[in-house]
Formats: C-alpha cells, structure tokens, sequence
C-alpha cells in the first residue's frame, strides 16, 4: 500500500463526499482519486516520471498541488514543493540540488520557468491522460523532499518517506480529535509541511472534508470561518495577529470551530488569550520540516491550562531534552531537544555531512533549547544558536521577546546577541512600536520581570522585522544587518 491508496479507498466509501472545496467549486474522493491516477499516468508516460525521480512544484494552494504528491505517492517519485517567496536564484539553487526531472509552475511564476533547465511545465495546461500506472510503492518510499529555510549557508532537502507523513497523520487526528466528519481549513501555504501536513493530508487519508485558499488573507479566511463553517484549522501566530486587528474579528462568528492550531514560533500568550475569549481552544504543535512536523503537541480535551507549553511528545514520537554532551537530563533542566520516530527525515538529499551531523544515533538533534516539567509537558525556550552567552550566562531571546510582547507599546521584537569585548556577548532588542515608547520604558518593564543581565544593552526602533514565509524572525539577517553604533 501507499498514501494514494488512502484516497482511493475513502473514494470506494463515500465518493460523492466532497475531499477539497477550492473558489466555489468541490472535488468528489471520486474525482479526487480519478485525477491522481490519471497524474500519475501522465506523468509517468508522457514525461517518463518513475520510481526515484524529483518532481518540483512552484504555486500557489491548489487542489493539484495535492493530487500531484498523492500521484507521487503512486509512482514512488518525491515531490520538491518550492516556496514561491524565494528569488529565483535561490529557486535554480534547489532544482539543481534536487536534480528535479519536471517543474510544475503555475502562472504568474514566468521568471523562474524561463531560467529553469529543467523540463517546464505550466500547472493550467497540464494535460492528463486517463489510464492507471501504479508501480510496486510501499510506506518506506521516500516522497517528499522539503528544503530548510536556509538559516545559515544553503538550505538542505530534507527527505520524508510515506511513512513519515503517515504516522504524522495519526498524531494528528490524536491531537485534534480528528474524524472524517471534520472539516479543515488551510490557509497556510503548503510549501511548508506546516500547511501541507499538520491538518490538511491527515484530513484527507482520514476522509475528511479540507476548505483550501491560494493564500492568507484576513479577510477571506474570517470569511470562510463564518460561512464555510470549518471546524479545524491551523494560523501562524502573524496570521492570528491579522485576524485580531481585523476590524470583523468581533462580528465574525466562531461557532464551528472546535479549536485553532498554532506553533511553529514563539506564541505570545496574549493572543492564545485572546482566541480563547472568543471561546476557541488553542493547541500549540512543536516540530520542523525534519518531523513532517508533528513531534509534541497540545492535545483538544487534554491540559491546556499551562502557559506557553507546547504540550508532550505525540503519540509515535520520542522527545528529549540533553546536555551538550548528550546526556539526557533531568526535569527542569533546559537543554537541546531530539526526537526519534518515524515522523523524522531518513536524510537530507545527498548531503551526508549535514545527515551525520543531524541524526546521532537515530536521534533527530532539533536545535532547540527547551525544558520538561515534572509531569512531561516540553516549554520551547529558543533556537540553540540564538543563545546568547554573556559573561557566562545562558540568555535565550525568546525569554526576553515573551517579557517585551507583554507591553502594549511593543509590536513586534526580537532579541539578537552582539560581540562584546567584555562580556563576549550582549543581547540587543528590535522593536516595532505600536505607540510611543522610549528604550528607558523597555528596561524598566523588563527589570520588574527578568534579571539585570538579561535587559539588552540596546534598543533599535524599526518598521517591521524580517520574517519567512510562516512568520518566524529571521534573526541571522538582523545579525547580518546589525552595525554597532557609533
């Protein structure tokens, strides 16, 4: 069996069950299941796509965009989503890298299907051949290469097999209650396996019902809440930002959801309480492109009363937190996060170095630095290389941002560490004002919460911060940037 199967036999049970609603117009499991098998035939005759071979889209959300990974399911080949904000140099660096047989792109992409010198096709005229080709595929198949953001030096692919995105799934629908009655709404681009992964294909292998927008808006997404009637869906904390300063969050009814999911950076309590007020539950999911990337999570019907926790290890994942040594270590302690399970990358493309350096004894090294309490529950403190060592003291910016967001001048932050000649490291805040604030009101409120020498020593005042495609802060480009002032 493969992840296409699923479909097909959800498209066996209730074929006129609508799988994907997209601008007004609804996809049967039946329709469904018959465009991915006349994909996958189109593919695999037409432009020789077998077992192995990289296929590449780049588009926005739409309805093929999933019918072409479950049609790679089908054939064994990897699909290579690209994210359509990179710049085309970028976008030539991964097709290459991927040794991408056939790019898919959608209109309005022209730049980068000129330059590209791989076969090109355009997503509108993909003509599809109805016939069956179904080669011997089984769940250790490796289907989806995702590239990192490329934080540091060039992104890597990270590679995820069927399995992966299977057993995913189960801790989804364990995480949110999920049965073929719901109805999900994806607004996240799936590009990432945020978008792609977190609710929208458990959604589908489980037969449920998925509402897919080409992108965020605040607008249509408070729209299809109130007369789509979803009852799941996942927002970044930037896209629940949007929603709360939209002048309809009020008016908007809320009524069908059962719960919004978020994650994928720092949650500022102030809008996990301000959903709530609106009487939505919030789950908060931890994970990576490396995870598929459900790895810890916050279950619906489970405890949610404790602040700013990101909640326990999935139910078919394992998650630690070690020391620099690796030695796991004791409840209270912070320390690096690993994961093992079958959620996690078998490797990164071609890249065994990064492989090697990523997986330490079938443990996935996340980066992350976290602390477990006595009852399990994981708190993501901060990325492993945003510490900031000053004077010998462990600073994690995330602290520092949690303590800033809480003032209501304050916007948007984020805290990087910058040489110093005395202490080796100082922590410097980027702050985006919603109203007037000076520097000495940002020291005093973080004095009444946080130890002297966590305040940073300095305070830029800018318009906006450099975020990637789900929203997290770029802070190697605010290091990149940064000049110490004169």
């Amino acid at each position: 069996m493969n992840l296409a199967d699923l479909i097909d036999r959800n498209a066996a049970f209730t074929p006129d069950k609508p799988a994907l609603n997209y601008q007004g117009e609804a996809w049967t499991y039946a329709q469904f299941a018959t465009r991915i098998r006349a994909l996958a035939h189109t593919l695999h005759t037409r432009f020789g796509v077998r077992r192995g071979d990289r296929l590449a889209i780049l588009a926005l959300n739409h309805p093929d965009y999933l019918a072409l990974l479950y049609a790679c399911a089908r054939l064994g080949a990897m699909l290579v989503p690209l994210n359509w904000r990179l710049a085309v140099p970028e976008l030539l660096f991964i097709l290459s890298d991927a040794d991408v047989r056939v790019l898919i792109v959608a209109e309005g992409f022209n730049a980068v299907a000129t330059a590209a010198k791989t076969k090109v096709v355009a997503l509108e005229e993909l003509a599809i051949a109805a016939g069956d080709s179904a080669p011997d595929v089984d769940w250790s198949t490796p289907l989806l290469i995702v590239y990192t953001a490329g934080t540091t030096g060039r992104p890597k692919g990270a590679v995820l097999t069927q399995q992966a995105l299977m057993s995913n799934a189960v801790m989804s629908q364990h995480m949110h209650g999920m049965t073929s009655d719901d109805h999900v709404l994806t607004v996240l681009p799936m590009f990432h396996v945020g978008g792609l992964n977190i609710q929208t294909t458990p959604a589908l292998q489980l037969g449920a019902t998925v509402t897919l927008h080409a992108r965020f808006s605040p607008d249509e997404t408070l729209r299809a809440i109130e007369v789509d009637k979803p009852n799941l869906t996942v927002l970044v904390p930037s896209t629940i930002q949007a929603l709360l300063e939209h002048p309809l969050w009020h008016e908007t009814s809320l009524s069908s959801l059962r719960a919004i999911t978020t994650g994928s950076t720092l949650v500022p309590q102030g809008l996990v309480d301000a959903v709530q007020a609106r009487g939505v539950p919030v789950l908060q999911v931890y994970g990576s492109t490396e995870t598929s990337p459900i790895a810890i999570y916050t279950r619906l019907g489970g405890d949610l009363s404790r602040p700013l926790s990101t909640g326990l290890p999935g139910l078919q994942c394992e998650a630690r937190i070690v020391d620099d040594a690796g030695k796991e270590v004791a409840a209270g302690t912070p320390g690096e996060v690993e994961v093992r399970g079958p959620n996690v990358l078998t490797e990164y493309w071609r890249n065994p170095a990064a492989t090697a350096e990523a997986l330490h004894y079938g443990w996935f090294r996340t980066g992350d630095i976290a602390m477990r309490d006595a009852d399990g529950y994981f708190t993501i403190h901060d990325r492993k290389k945003n510490m900031i060592i000053s004077g010998g003291e462990n600073i994690y910016p995330a602290e520092i941002e949690r303590v800033l967001l809480d003032h209501p001048s304050v916007a948007e932050v984020a805290v990087i560490g910058v040489p110093d000649p005395r202490w080796q490291e100082v922590p410097i805040g980027f702050v985006v004002a919603r109203g007037s604030v000076s520097a000495e009101d940002l020291r005093t409120h973080l004095l009444d919460q946080l130890a002297r020498f966590k305040v940073p020593r300095e305070f830029i005042f800018v318009d906006g911060l450099p975020r990637n495609a789900l929203g997290k802060v770029q802070h190697f480009r605010l290091r990149e940037n940064w000049r110490p002032s004169s």
